[in-house]
Parts: structure tokens; sequence; C-alpha cells
């Protein structure tokens, strides 16, 4: 079962502003990022349903970040149905992300007070996604529904709303700035933040570097 309720992850995804989403066949790849994020600063990761056998990965990747990386929150994310979202929650994910809105997948995270963050496109569907009780609503890909001016406009009318944007958010300063300035709660990077070196590998401390930098950028917005 998940070890932080879904109130403890809305608290600590705001409170980094940053949430890695990544994605790999290989557990051992996988435990060094997380823990590459986990040293830049990153208290919430997203590992995304995206392969075959990813259920496997992510329930032995958990188990290694609950005994060895105190305090990290993990989720998974490209769930896009209640069945999917029952093997997770078996699993100990900490909450599930979601590029759209499904009603028997909040009811499944629901019961067991979890977090659940659907994917939007309209003032529409994150009204209906905190209908449903959802604590934060990622929008999905970010840039292509509206960007920051998309996310700017969405809080006049809904000022509570506490967003996500994942795709098209980049870890560099004039990037974030745009969204943090139109109110976002978080963001979610995926590939940008995950440098690889020149044979293909990934470069683990470049990782560590950059989340860490993303982190303080976010932080300094905030002052």
């Amino acid at each position: 079962m998940a070890t932080f309720s879904r109130i403890a992850v809305a608290r600590a995804t705001k409170a980094t502003g940053l949430v890695p989403v990544f994605y790999h066949k290989d557990l051992e790849t996988c435990k060094k990022v997380v823990k590459a994020c986990y040293d830049g600063g990153a208290r919430v990761f997203e590992f995304t349903n995206r392969g075959d056998y990813a259920h496997e990965v992510f329930g032995e990747l958990n188990k290694y970040v609950k005994a060895n990386l105190d305090g990290m929150m993990m989720g998974v994310g490209s769930v896009i149905d209640a069945g999917t979202t029952s093997l997770y929650l078996q699993l100990g994910a900490d909450f599930i992300v979601s590029p759209l809105i499904n009603a028997e997948m909040a009811k499944t995270c629901n019961r067991r007070k979890v977090a659940w963050m659907p994917g939007c496109g309209s003032v529409t569907e994150i009204s209906y996604a905190e209908e449903l009780g959802a604590e934060v609503v990622k929008i999905f890909p970010g840039s292509q529904v509206g960007g920051p001016s998309f996310v700017k406009a969405v809080k006049g009318p809904l000022p509570w709303a506490s967003i996500m944007p994942t795709g098209g958010v980049s870890p560099t300063e004039e990037n974030l700035a745009a969204w943090f300035d139109a109110g976002v709660h978080c963001v979610g990077i995926g590939s940008k933040l995950f440098q690889k070196k020149e044979d293909g590998s990934f470069n683990y401390k470049g990782i560590s570097e950059k989340v860490g930098s993303a982190i303080k950028i976010i932080e300094s917005f905030r002052k």
C-alpha cells in the first residue's frame, strides 16, 4: 500500500515544484536514475507505465526506494484504467498520474486516499477532475494545450486549481519562470532532465546537478 497520503504528496509536489518523469526497462538503471534525482533534491518521482512488464520493474524499484531513499514518494504515470491503477496500488504506488480523466480510476484511488493526477485540457475537464477528488491536475501535453498562457487563463475562474504541466517543460530559468509566473503548482519534466554521456549511457552526476539546479531556480521564484 502507499506510504504517503494524497495530502502529503500534494504538499511535497508544491514544496519542491518538480516531478522527474522517467521510464527504463532496466531495473538497475532505474535505481541509479532515481538515486541521482534524490541526491539532487527531488522527493517525488513519476515512473511511467510505458513498456512490457513495467509493473514488475516498478515493484522492485519501489522496494529499493522505500529501503534506501527516505522520504522519496514514488508514483506511476501513463495509467489509463482502473485495473492498471489497482495493480500499481498493490505494488505500493504513492500516486497515480494519467493523461486522461477516468472516473473509475478516481474511485479506486479515493478508496485508499491515494493521490490521483488526471490529464486535463480545458476548464471543464479541470473542474470535473476536482469534482472527482483530484488535489492536483495535470495538463498534458503542456505546451500543446496552451502553455503558460493557458494556465494563467485557467487560474482566473479557478484560482484554487493546482496545476502540473507535463510536456513542453524545460529545466531552464526562462522556461520555468514562464510556468511558475503563470501559477503552476509544480512541473513534470522528462527527458530534458536525464543527461547522457557521449557513449549513450546516463550521466548520473549530471542528472543530480540538473535536478538540483531546477529546484533552486523554482525556489528563487517563490521568495
